[in-house]
């Protein structure tokens, strides 16, 4: 099976050093800190493995405050999206499903400057807008499975959006909260640095579904975002030796990719059942608890999360 993970090594692993700010004198007190710090919030978990907590503090380039926050938001979306954090078999029918009509794996390899790349696309047209939170829901499981298992970091990511399947129906159907709660959990949650994202096989409803998503994106990400007419554009950013046969590079296919993944993930089961009950307890809160709606509401946007 191909490996799904490989780490950073040599020179790479010399370059994220110093793009995530990583002391390598000084990194264990910082872990130290938060573990400390954990210890005295009481809505929080006590203890976290380390490996998890050294993973925010590099996707928090070691800013122990901005770490703070960003775990605080982890387990607080934990608790307030169960639609994202429960059930989260991959072999349950629904789950099986929308993986023989959709893929989202993270490729094995880095580029260059150290970024890890994800390619996510529909295989079939009649792709329900109804599996929105499971789609999510597996995003966030393969989030969750390299928060434990990214063991030296990476220097960011990106991910190549696949539209060939997208339809002006699948436009009518996009659900804005469920849509606004994912790119919370993403941009606010996890300790993910956003550098690229790609859209390819675009077509004239991809200006609309990036424009529909866009007012939830922070500013700095709606640069970021590049859309493709030509595959071949792709090749400037992303290696093409790296990219799966099925965009014309050498990195195996995504299917393959894919499937590895499942595994994967299928073998966390127990992990992730295990997990359900590791979230913020609001009622423990000092000072006022989260509110919900007011966190979600579609008005207003990001306005009350402008963290970072």
């Amino acid at each position: 099976m191909a490996a799904t993970l490989v780490q950073p090594s040599g020179e790479i692993w010399e370059k994220i050093r110093v793009e995530l700010k990583e002391n390598v004198n000084t990194r264990d007190r910082d872990l130290q800190h938060m573990k400390e710090w954990l210890k005295k919030q009481p809505h929080l978990p006590d203890e976290w493995d380390e490996g998890r907590i050294m993973t925010f503090l590099r996707g928090c380039s070691f800013s122990l405050e901005k770490c703070k926050r960003k775990l605080d938001m982890y387990f607080t979306m934990r608790a307030a999206c169960p639609e994202f954090f429960t059930e989260r078999d991959v072999t349950r029918p629904e789950l099986r499903d929308l993986m023989s009509r959709a893929q989202g794996p993270p490729l094995s390899g880095l580029t260059p400057n150290g970024r890890r790349v994800t390619v996510c696309r529909g295989l079939d047209k009649n792709l329900d807008m109804n599996q929105l939170n499971d789609a999510f829901k597996v995003a966030l499981m393969i989030g969750d499975v390299r928060l434990k298992e990214e063991k030296e970091g990476v220097g960011g990511d990106i991910y190549i959006l696949d539209a060939s399947v997208v339809s002006p129906s699948h436009l009518a159907k996009l659900s804005p909260t469920a849509i606004k709660k994912f790119l919370i959990c993403v941009q606010e949650a996890y300790p993910v640095k956003l550098k690229e994202v790609h859209v390819v096989n675009t077509s004239p409803v991809i200006e609309k579904v990036v424009n529909f998503v866009k007012p939830f994106l922070k500013d700095k990400i709606k640069n970021r975002i590049f859309i493709h007419s030509n595959l071949s554009e792709l090749y400037n950013y992303v290696p093409k030796e790296m990219l799966p046969e099925e965009y014309g590079g050498n990195g195996g296919s995504l299917s393959d990719i894919n499937e590895a993944w499942m595994k994967k993930l299928e073998e966390y089961t127990d992990w992730f059942k295990a997990q359900e009950s590791v979230i913020a307890v609001e009622a423990l809160r000092p000072g006022k608890p989260t509110n919900y709606d007011e966190l979600f509401g579609i008005d207003g946007s990001f306005r009350q999360l402008s963290i970072d």
